[in-house]
């Protein structure tokens, strides 16, 4: 599946299309979701040393998943597509590369 069609087939589960706080509510859940991706990643450090397990891996996958759906909503809502997006970040990250500032902080290094 490529990510425009997976960002199609997110739309018609989103039941706040169009709504006046869909913005608000699709932000918040990005970071609901990556925040239950990395309480995952904290209790396998604490728990099992940093030993990932394919049970681990498999409940993660599960929350990567959560993170997408909400970024293709938001990327439709900022009338984007989550192609355009991709591209935009790899040619940014190439442009870095090139220029030997792929380390540091910052978003316009």
């Amino acid at each position: 599946m490529n990510m425009n069609d997976y960002q199609k087939r997110a739309l018609t589960t989103f039941l706040l299309r169009g709504h006046k706080n869909a913005l608000m509510y699709l932000g918040l859940g990005i970071g609901d979701e990556a925040g239950e991706v990395q309480g995952k990643l904290k209790k396998i450090l604490r728990d099992q040393d940093g030993k990932m397990l394919p049970e681990n891996v498999a409940e993660i996958k599960k929350e990567l998943g959560d993170v997408m759906w909400y970024v293709a909503n938001l990327a439709d809502e900022l009338g984007l597509s989550l192609e355009e997006v991709a591209t935009l970040n790899l040619e940014k990250l190439a442009s870095r590369a090139e220029r030997g500032k792929i380390v540091g902080s910052g978003d316009n290094r």
